[in-house]
């Protein structure tokens, strides 16, 4: 039986999603137990998702995946490299034998070579190399144009943000040594972060029209739907990000200097003029523009402002994340569980509290996801739905 595992954010998921579930299943076989690995309440742009992670999970599951399990935290909202190598870990222990992912280009032997090469140890160094000589330059700007000396047209690959984490997911396979097979699915639609007219909106463009109050169901399976409707009318979406905006504020500015230099990727200044800027500037788009630096993606900042946030260090995403905790299931993911039962290197969480008897760590990364969705259901319109601690109480949806 093949077991195939996906990467996904589902922010929110949408025909392009179903089409990746559909062929992948069609090109593995009808029985293909398909499984995903998600972000949480927070995504890897560094930001809060559209939708809670059990209501996207359960969209996802109504729409084609067998099982969803979260994505810890710290791994969500790491770089591409550090979000892939947490994910591909998941689904190496939940015995996946495939990994499937969209790509812009299709172009999945490019792809490889790519991981192959920025693999090895020469071409780290080249890049060193290139921004001590050019020292305006981004780590990325550099890598593109030492991989475009070496590889030609097949660097520019890694100009589309679905081909870089394809690239990402391929390294991590690599370094793992695992046994997954490889499966790319060219993307359809607009691309992930394009704002033009496309068959399939990005998921991007679906959360601006959701914000604009716009119908979205043309774009997203009627399965899906159903869900997302049953939480907008339940005033549990996150449409209005100013109130997110001020309770991060708020925390940033409460912070000492301390924690800002110990945030992923808080080193050589960085997180110095971030903690600066967050201490005086008015809003996050004035924090991310006062720190921002040539060599600094707006990306990065984002995810250190919400990892300042919500209370990650640098040393969270070490290693393999030390737990797996189910989402949402169908029947045929359940039966999949119940095979695996006792069999995975990393523990499978269907039960929260069952955490707490796995270790100081599990519990206490556990316990800042826990915190983390806390803050983020304080900005559903439904009071009932802002309580706190129900991280801690939620089981897994079955559908």
């Amino acid at each position: 039986m093949n077991i195939c595992g996906i990467v996904c954010e589902y922010n929110p998921f949408h025909k392009g999603h179903l089409y990746q579930l559909e062929e992948s299943r069609r090109q593995l076989g009808e029985e293909t137990v398909m499984v995903g690995v998600m972000s949480g309440d927070y995504v890897q742009r560094g930001e809060a998702a559209i939708f809670s992670k059990f209501a996207r999970a359960e969209a996802a599951c109504r729409c084609g995946a067998d099982l969803m399990v979260e994505l810890p935290l710290p791994w969500a909202l790491s770089s591409a490299e550090g979000f892939a190598a947490g994910a591909v870990a998941v689904l190496d222990a939940l015995g996946c034998t495939h990994l499937s992912f969209g790509s812009e280009s299709g172009a999945l032997e490019e792809l490889k070579k790519l991981a192959e090469y920025l693999l090895d140890p020469l071409t780290l160094a080249a890049v060193k190399e290139r921004m001590t000589a050019q020292p305006n330059l981004s780590f990325a700007a550099a890598r593109q144009l030492v991989l475009e000396e070496r590889l030609g047209e097949a660097a520019k690959r890694l100009e589309k943000p679905n081909d870089i984490l394809a690239v990402e997911y391929l390294k991590a396979l690599y370094q793992r040594r695992s046994a997954m097979a490889s499966l790319g699915v060219k993307r359809m639609g607009s691309g992930h972060d394009e704002t033009g007219e496309g068959e399939i909106p990005s998921a991007s463009q679906l959360r601006q029209m959701l914000c604009r109050g716009e119908d979205i169901s043309a774009y997203v399976p009627e399965a899906a739907m159903e869900v997302f409707r049953r939480e907008l009318e339940q005033g549990r979406a996150m449409l209005n990000r100013r109130d997110m905006e001020l309770a991060i504020l708020s925390r940033l500015r409460m912070l000492e200097e301390k924690v800002f230099l110990s945030l992923p990727d808080g080193g050589n200044g960085v997180g110095r003029r971030l903690c600066k800027a967050a201490k005086e500037e008015p809003t996050l788009d004035f924090i991310l523009a006062a720190a921002k630096t040539k060599r600094v993606a707006l990306s990065r900042l984002r995810r250190m402002c919400m990892a300042a946030a919500l209370g990650i260090d640098a040393g969270q995403a070490q290693g393999e994340p030390p737990y797996i905790r189910v989402l949402a299931a169908n029947e045929k993911g359940r039966a999949y569980l119940r095979q695996l039962d006792g069999k995975t290197t990393i523990p499978v969480v269907t039960r929260p509290g069952t955490v707490k008897h796995l270790g100081e760590r599990a519990e206490a990364l556990f316990a800042v996801g826990a915190s983390a969705h806390d803050l983020y259901t304080l900005s559903f319109l439904s009071i009932a739905d802002r309580k706190g601690g129900s991280d801690w109480r939620t089981g897994p949806k079955i559908v």
